[in-house]
């Protein structure tokens, strides 16, 4: 393998702050990288690299810059990976992380730390107003009028959520609330897990000026747990789409977002040039609905709800300096998205117009769900399901688990071995020789990438793959086994979340919330971070009996130097 340039800390800082195109990619698995990292580093591990790679850093000529620890080797062979990819201008960061921190530079723990910081940072710029969890069952109990709505996916709100609350992800809210609170006098209290979502979700409806009172949960379902009381679960009460005179209320107040924010639009001829430039990364993401996207979606477009870009925007936009098109015909829930982006400092935002009756005319329409991108691995030996079942507990067969440690703890194949790809060299160890390898994953194409790369491992082994991984063994009525009996490597591959400890939750998702809170004096200390701020031209109905000043301030910036937070002027970046 060729050496790789480095690059100093220094250096990349001097990168961010100039602007321009950059992605800054850390290679340990998930946990690790929560562990600690630089403010702006995205999560790609080397054990997911190929199939993560197409999503997240579309052009192959874009300047990127590895890093792991600084001691394991994780981002040499990840630069060789990407080389081998058709990545053309790759660099190590020096040093890793103890580079970085050992060069003058801050390390976030934690995961998807600019969206959590930017939450706090929408808290303390717009006086977010907020609401207990003692102070809401209060109201409930005197009768007041109010409303839940849970801004997180439905995955997350059907597994837990605070009674009687109805789902309303993200950008939805702005969409579909009218229809929800029609009666001003209705309080409207929106939730999420913890903090962030809550925040911006509030924020977003006090933005758009809808007339009801408008106040977030503190702390979400973990402050309503921590507070003694009850959350439901299995619940599937789902905001409905607006009617057309609610459709068109909301539309009316994105307008006024947009001009507030300075929301940039594009056209679709902007677009295709836009694609065709070799000098540009673009990411397409419609920020609708699953079921809209899986109905009609641009060609080439990546789903991405508007609420989760917010929440997550490491996990869609890897390269800082990219160009970024957002696609609802409706819009509104475009436009909430990119004031939200506009604000993070995210450059080069832009919501697409809609063209035709069904806002895609001129494009290439697709229905289903996005294909999952990544490499094609080479073609290997396949073993079904039932043929798996007749060898186990055999001498000399040993079965490979690749999900995560999180999902093999919850079931697996009876005996299996729990590993990670990017350590197969620990597997070996624990597992010693065998004769037959069957290599398993949720998601089968890692399964047949980690048995190319087991073939020197264990050499003379025959080594197969589950046809349709884990799944296709779930679907039968095969026997399944639970725990953590045989794993190979640490379980450091992902972060757990305080609900998936068990009796570790209370004092988790404690620490969880304060790290949220905490954000902000590390914020400051880094140079390289830059939120935007703009004028308040909108006012909201005081909320009595709330937390927090519902009223924006005279200004756009009110923070005094030396407090929390870096701000950046107020304007959004230059149009195009």
């Amino acid at each position: 393998m060729p050496v790789s340039k480095t690059v100093t800390g220094a250096r990349v800082r001097d990168l961010l702050l100039a602007g321009g195109e950059l992605a800054l990619v850390d290679v340990r698995e998930q946990g690790v990288h929560y562990q600690g990292h630089p403010f702006y580093a995205c999560s790609i591990p080397l054990s997911r690299l190929e199939l993560m790679v197409e999503d997240l850093l579309p052009r192959r000529s874009v300047a990127i810059v590895v890093l792991d620890s600084g001691t394991e080797g994780l981002a040499e062979r990840a630069a060789g990976k990407l080389a081998e990819l058709g990545y053309s201008d790759v660099a190590i960061l020096a040093g890793g992380c103890a580079g970085w921190a050992q060069g003058g530079g801050e390390l976030f723990s934690g995961l998807n730390v600019p969206s959590k910081a930017f939450g706090e940072f929408v808290e303390h710029e717009f006086a977010t107003p907020r609401i207990t969890p003692a102070e809401l069952l209060a109201m409930r109990q005197a009768g007041r009028p109010h409303v839940v709505l849970d801004s997180r996916p439905f995955e997350e709100y059907h597994l837990m959520n605070i009674p009687g609350s109805i789902d309303t992800p993200g950008a939805e809210l702005a969409w579909r609330v009218h229809d929800l609170a029609p009666d001003p006098e209705t309080l409207v209290v929106v939730n999420c897990a913890g903090r962030t979502r809550s925040i911006i979700g509030c924020q977003s409806l006090r933005n758009a000026g809808i007339p009801n009172p408008v106040v977030a949960l503190k702390d979400g379902t973990m402050g309503w747990d921590l507070a003694g009381l009850s959350c439901e679960r299995g619940s599937d009460r789902v905001a409905p789409p607006p009617g057309p005179s609610t459709a068109a209320r909301a539309q009316a107040a994105a307008r006024h977002v947009d001009e507030r924010f300075e929301v940039q639009f594009v056209d679709a001829a902007r677009v295709r040039a836009w694609q065709a430039d070799p000098a540009i990364t673009l990411y397409m993401l419609d920020v609708r609905t699953a079921d809209e996207f899986a109905q009609a979606h641009v060609a080439g477009s990546r789903h991405a709800p508007g609420g989760q870009v917010v929440q997550s925007t490491d996990e869609f936009i890897a390269v800082r300096g990219a160009h970024v098109v957002l696609i609802d015909p409706q819009q509104v829930r475009a436009i909430m998205t990119a004031s939200w982006l506009n604000q993070m400092g995210v450059d080069h935002v832009h919501v697409l117009l809609p063209e035709g009756q069904d806002g895609f005319s001129g494009w290439t329409v697709e229905a289903g769900s996005t294909t999952p991108n990544g490499v094609t691995a080479p073609q290997c030996d396949t073993i079904d399901a039932a043929e798996l079942a007749g060898m186990i507990g055999k001498p000399g067969l040993a079965v490979i688990d690749l999900a995560t440690s999180l999902a093999y703890a919850r079931r697996h194949i009876p005996g299996a071995f729990w590993a990670v790809r990017a350590r197969l060299d620990e597997a070996r160890s624990a597992i010693g020789r065998a004769d037959h390898l069957v290599f398993t994953a949720d998601d089968p194409r890692l399964a047949e990438l980690a048995a190319i790369d087991a073939s020197g491992l264990w050499q003379g082994a025959s080594i197969s793959v589950l046809t349709g991984g884990n799944q296709a063994w779930f679907d039968t009525d095969l026997p399944i086994e639970a725990g953590r009996q045989h794993l190979t490597t640490a379980r450091d591959d992902v972060w757990y979340k305080p609900y998936e400890l068990g009796e570790g939750y209370a004092a988790a998702a404690r620490a969880y919330l304060e790290w949220e809170v905490g954000l902000p004096d590390q914020v400051s200390r880094d140079a390289t971070i830059r939120f935007r701020t703009y004028p308040p031209r909108l006012r909201q109905p005081s909320a009595p009996g709330v937390d927090g000043d519902p009223h924006e301030g005279a200004t756009g910036i009110r923070r005094a130097a030396g407090q929390p937070f870096a701000v950046a002027p107020e304007s959004a970046p230059s149009p195009d």
